[in-house]
């Protein structure tokens, strides 16, 4: 009887050895990939804006230093008004015809995008923010400053007659302009349950 019990003592403490090579040999296979990632670093990639305004930076600028920036950094793919393209349309309403802009359908039957406004249908300015911070200029994504950004916003606002010339925006006057594309929102999340996102676009 003991030898019994001492065999199946030596098969237990096999098997709990053998379970641990095991584990090992797994985990020695792994490929290690990657670096944990500190605070510091972690912040500079946090940087969504959420349609309060929360998570915007410190920093400020006017429409009239965006107009600048606007010619030297934007113009050339959005054209001199924000009309004419090729890119992305900024002013105005969306649409084929606009009464105010007739010669809108001859450009957006070479330039599709320029069929839609982020004038027209965007319904938040700090989601302009965060665009222009995160993907403008296109061959140079995140090079303007908070500054900058503040004011490139303004100019284009401005540009959709949100805001005058000699207007600057910051943290704190930014999510207080309304947009158009507002009136076209609708929020998806029951009362009980508020979004903590943008609402969807009809």
């Amino acid at each position: 009887m003991p030898s019994r019990r001492c065999c199946a003592l030596v098969v237990l403490f096999a098997g709990i050895a053998l379970s641990a090579l095991a584990q090992d040999g797994a985990e020695s296979a792994r490929p290690h990939l990657g670096t944990p990632l500190g605070e510091a670093e972690i912040a500079r990639s946090s940087i969504t804006i959420f349609p309060d305004g929360r998570n915007l930076p410190a920093g400020r600028g006017s429409a009239r230093g965006g107009a600048v920036l606007y010619r030297e950094r934007c113009a050339a793919c959005h054209g001199d008004s924000g009309r004419e393209g090729p890119a992305a349309r900024l002013v105005g309403s969306d649409g084929l015809f606009s009464f105010g802009d007739p010669l809108r359908i001859l450009r957006v039957r070479d330039h599709p995008l320029l069929v839609l406004s982020v004038g027209g249908l965007w319904p938040y300015p700090t989601t302009l923010f965060d665009y222009i911070r995160r993907a403008m200029p296109h061959n140079a994504p995140k090079s303007l400053s908070a500054n900058e950004t503040y004011a490139v916003t303004a100019y284009i606002l401005h540009l959709n007659g949100l805001l005058g010339m000699d207007a600057v925006v910051d943290a704190a006057t930014l999510p207080r302009i309304t947009m158009p594309g507002l009136t076209r929102t609708r929020d998806e999340c029951p009362p009980d349950r508020p979004c903590t996102g943008d609402p969807c676009v009809q």
